[in-house]
């Protein structure tokens, strides 16, 4: 149950009357998903506390506290949310927005871009032209131009055999089932599935699987637990492993990463 729910889930961002308005949520919730749906103005997710998933452009994107997700104008998109959550929207006008913004992306929030989403969202939606409001904004989509990206994203292939297997693994991602093991499943040669999947998903396998542990991880620890418990269940024979693994993904070990981010409990 919602305990305060802004606009942001109810308006229709295509009839605010400035090009740049931010709309903020805060909400505990047992489970919330906005079925798939698009408007003109882009849209930038940013989560404070809590951790945000969004199905759009054939694959699943995670938004972990201080970072923010990009949707341009026109993509389809389904937003889901579960617990203690406290987000921010800033809809743009795709003419405002870098040209680097044509595709879906999860970027980092810089502390000035954070105060400059968390000021823009006290603004009216009618705040006036040319004023002080307006030259923030300004300043904000400045800031979006230096923005840098995070590998938070899991493709979801389109044919049936590999969505299948997608979701055997969603649902036993420690089963550590060989390439031929898993073809074998869905009723594919070793050879193909790696031909199809690198098509459909542009990653081997192993880096498809390990895209998939990085969002089941950073879930897992958002929500408090270990990285001993978490490597268990993920199917790595050590902590050490899956620190390995976690940080030639996202640069950095588990520990940092979440601590930066103010996620989860300390390490």
């Amino acid at each position: 149950m919602s305990i305060f729910d802004f606009p942001i889930s109810h308006v229709d961002p295509d009839m605010l009357r400035r090009s740049l308005v931010t709309l903020g949520m805060v909400t505990v919730t047992d489970g919330w998903r906005k079925e798939l749906h698009c408007h003109r103005k882009g849209s930038l997710i940013f989560t404070v506390k809590g951790l945000v998933t969004c199905e759009a452009e054939g694959g699943l994107w995670m938004i972990p506290p201080q970072c923010a997700f990009w949707i341009p104008g026109g993509t389809m998109h389904a937003p889901h949310i579960a617990g203690d959550l406290e987000c921010y929207t800033v809809f743009i006008e795709p003419d405002r927005v870098p040209s680097m913004f044509r595709a879906c992306a999860t970027i980092h929030v810089t502390p000035l871009m954070k105060e400059l989403i968390l000021r823009t969202a006290t603004f009216p939606e009618d705040y006036p032209l040319g004023g002080p409001e307006d030259r923030v904004v300004q300043v904000l989509v400045d800031e979006l131009s230096a923005v840098s990206g995070e590998s938070l994203f899991f493709p979801m292939p389109v044919s049936p055999k590999l969505r299948s297997l997608a979701s055997m693994m969603m649902n036993a991602p420690s089963d550590k089932a060989t390439l031929g093991e898993w073809a074998s499943r869905v009723g594919l040669s070793e050879r193909t599935l790696s031909r199809l999947l690198l098509a459909e998903t542009g990653m081997s396998f192993g880096r498809w699987r390990r895209q998939l542990h990085i969002l089941i991880a950073l879930k897992r620890l958002s929500a408090g637990d270990t990285v001993q418990n978490v490597a268990f269940d993920l199917g790595y024979e050590s902590s050490s492993g899956f620190v390995t693994m976690f940080r030639k993904i996202l640069g950095k070990p588990p520990g940092k990463y979440l601590h930066e981010r103010n996620i989860g409990k300390p390490f």
